[in-house]
């Protein structure tokens, strides 16, 4: 096997442009892929000793795969950390700011959603000092249990234009009561997308219809 004049001259820049060690075995890994007589014909392409060849062979041997490993790959973990890793109580911070704006199917306990948005939950984690993307919020809602609700073809009962003004009214009046040590509960009706909560056994105030993410 032996190289055009326009392969050696450019295997011949290559090898210059490389450190004394690298050279040994740029020269030596060409050597060994030609086989039967290939030190001798690198030696005579790149201009080197064959005696610096086989000491690149040598050295190429030698080497095992955790040194090559350890200089050239990076460890494990060393890549970039999650907004979590980094912000360890950013759970805690992102389910305080969903505290009184939160909701949930009367028929199923484990489906919940807010009438925050996504850009609202990012300004309220950063009135705690907390900055995150909207990016961070989804993969928050997604693990908190916090699903996308569908939007209904026909209006529902009971719809106002001040529904942000019925969860901050709801917030006070929840505080009071949990604050005298009332019991508080929920129902509704799910087909038409009405909800209640209880905070008492003589009072219960109207929540509103079910709210987009």
């Amino acid at each position: 096997m032996y190289y055009s004049n326009e392969i050696t001259d450019l295997m011949l820049k290559h090898h210059q442009s490389l450190s004394e060690k690298d050279q040994r075995k740029y020269a030596a890994i060409e050597a060994v892929k030609i086989g039967h007589g290939g030190i001798i014909y690198i030696a005579r392409v790149l201009g080197v000793d064959r005696n610096t060849i086989a000491k690149g062979i040598k050295e190429l041997k030698s080497e095992s795969d955790t040194t090559c490993n350890q200089q050239r790959i990076r460890r494990r973990g060393g890549g970039r950390k999650t907004r979590e890793s980094e912000i360890p109580d950013l759970n805690e911070r992102f389910l305080e700011v969903l505290k009184n704006h939160t909701a949930g199917d009367p028929m199923s306990e484990k489906i919940k959603w807010t009438n925050l948005t996504q850009q609202q939950i990012v300004e309220g984690l950063k009135a705690q000092e907390t900055i995150v993307s909207t990016t961070v919020v989804q993969k928050l809602l997604k693990k908190h249990g916090y699903v996308k609700r569908q939007a209904q073809k026909k209006q529902t009962t009971g719809v106002t234009k001040n529904r942000n003004e019925q969860f901050e009214n709801l917030a006070r009046i929840t505080a009071e009561y949990e604050l005298h040590g009332n019991p508080i509960g929920a129902y509704g009706h799910e087909k038409e997308g009405i909800y209640w909560k209880s905070i008492s056994s003589r009072k219960s105030i109207y929540y509103g219809s079910y709210y987009d993410i």
